[in-house]
């Protein structure tokens, strides 16, 4: 009597992509946030620039990518990923050398405003496709039952990114100076875009490890295309999608208290508390990584509770619990005087907001999987858009009304947002997901 042979495992060339996007998005916001870093300690002060002109040179980089991410989106769609992403590596690359290059040009820090503002305008317009790509390749290479998981450890890697970017760039200056850290930085990310360009593909069934085993097990969650040529007449449609436009307007508010801990947490720690560099640099690490491990523990978990309450029903648990809770924990933080109780209450903060990061992202392009990377744009148009006004208003705030009361501003924008989620509903069933059978993660 024959025995048949065992099915054949899925291989896991899925994971070895998230990896790889973990790896882009973790140095495209190494180069993008290094900016803050050498703008605290030479670029901002007496007979440089002033606060409001580097907080104008923080917003051309997301002005530019802002305006830019819905043409991007469309065209991320018609490319595929693995270009986009390619791409998004090498421009933003380029123009961090360039950053540097002002430095070994030898002009002085006032007359480097307009040549800053260009610079950082092109690098926000390299960086469209960064994260609407990688939600994209997610949607494409990852069965549902993984998808908040992937797109959380994608995020974290942004964020350990920018975590790292304190101490590490912080350190790299003070070694080799700020115009070579800047060159090395950005040769170190495009040369990660090449690798990705050799090793990755738009879909499992574009990939020669890929399985049969795997790419079924990707094709029976979806069957979203790998590319889609939108009509305008479509494109425009995504705007008629309430749920979408409600999510955007949520992501927004995250993206408002996001970008005010990104650009100004370090100077406010400085300014504010009078921590000394290595210990301002020491606590923004602390708070942002706080963001990171949120993020992965967050997609997990995310998964889990659709399993449980269906997917709507867990993903507005998630998003709703952990804006809330950031604005909650951010209040705190501006309530206590001592230092270490301030850094302790913001990590928990940015820890809560990171839990939600990796749900939006699953959620864009589940609400319209045939333009997932026009959607997913869609949605970052409003984290940023929104988002990027905190640059600009968080120095002005913090100026006529305290510090303090900026960063209250933005836990109430942060709360609202979270609530938005109870108008959302997404395109599901709603019954929850069963348990994966023993080994099929």
């Amino acid at each position: 009597m024959s025995v048949a042979p065992p099915a054949p495992k899925p291989t896991n060339v899925r994971w070895m992509v998230v990896v790889l996007l973990m790896g882009l998005a973790f140095l495209a916001h190494f180069n993008r946030v290094s900016i803050s870093v050498a703008g605290k300690e030479h670029f901002i002060g007496p007979d440089k620039l002033s606060e409001g002109q580097m907080g104008l040179v923080y917003s051309a980089f997301l002005l530019v990518y802002t305006f830019g991410m819905l043409p991007g989106g469309w065209l991320l769609d018609r490319v595929g990923p693995r270009r986009a992403m390619a791409a998004m590596g090498l421009g933003l690359g380029v123009c961090t050398v360039l950053t540097g290059a002002l430095g070994w040009a030898g002009l002085a820090v006032p007359v480097m405003f307009l040549p800053l503002l260009l610079i950082r305008g092109i690098a926000g317009a390299s960086s469209v496709p960064l994260h609407p790509g990688a939600a994209r390749a997610v949607s494409l290479w990852a069965p549902l039952r993984e998808r908040s998981t992937a797109n959380g450890l994608v995020t974290a890697g942004a964020l350990v990114g920018i975590a790292l970017t304190y101490p590490v760039f912080g350190a790299l200056m003070d070694r080799v100076g700020w115009p070579a850290a800047f060159a090395v930085a950005g040769a170190v990310l495009a040369g990660l875009a090449l690798l990705w360009y050799a090793l990755a593909a738009d879909a499992p069934a574009g990939h020669a490890w890929a399985n049969t085993a795997e790419r079924e097990l990707v094709a029976g969650d979806t069957a979203t295309p790998a590319r889609t040529r939108a009509t305008l007449r479509e494109a425009l449609a995504l705007f008629r999608n309430r749920s979408l436009l409600l999510a955007t307007l949520s992501y927004g508010a995250l993206g408002y208290m996001q970008y005010m801990f990104f650009y100004w947490v370090e100077y406010y720690f400085g300014k504010v508390l009078k921590l000394p560099d290595s210990e301002s640099r020491q606590a923004a690490f602390t708070v942002t990584i706080a963001m990171a491990v949120g993020m992965a523990a967050g997609g997990w978990a995310s998964d889990r509770l659709c399993r449980w309450l269906g997917f709507a029903g867990g993903c507005r648990v998630t998003v709703v619990f952990g804006m809330c809770l950031c604005a909650t924990f951010s209040l705190l933080g501006v309530s206590a005087t001592d230092p270490g109780a301030v850094i302790a209450y913001f990590a928990l903060a940015l820890g809560s907001l990171g839990l939600c990061e990796g749900t939006f992202w699953t959620t864009a392009p589940a609400l319209e999987p045939r333009s997932g990377g026009l959607a997913s744009a869609v949605l970052n148009t409003g984290g940023n858009g929104i988002g990027l006004l905190a640059p600009i208003f968080t120095p002005v705030l913090g100026q006529y009304y305290g510090w303090n009361a900026a960063v209250m501003v933005a836990c109430a924008v942060c709360a609202a947002g979270g609530l938005l989620w109870l108008g959302i509903k997404l395109p599901s069933a709603d019954e929850p997901e069963p348990e994966p059978e023993s080994g099929s993660w």
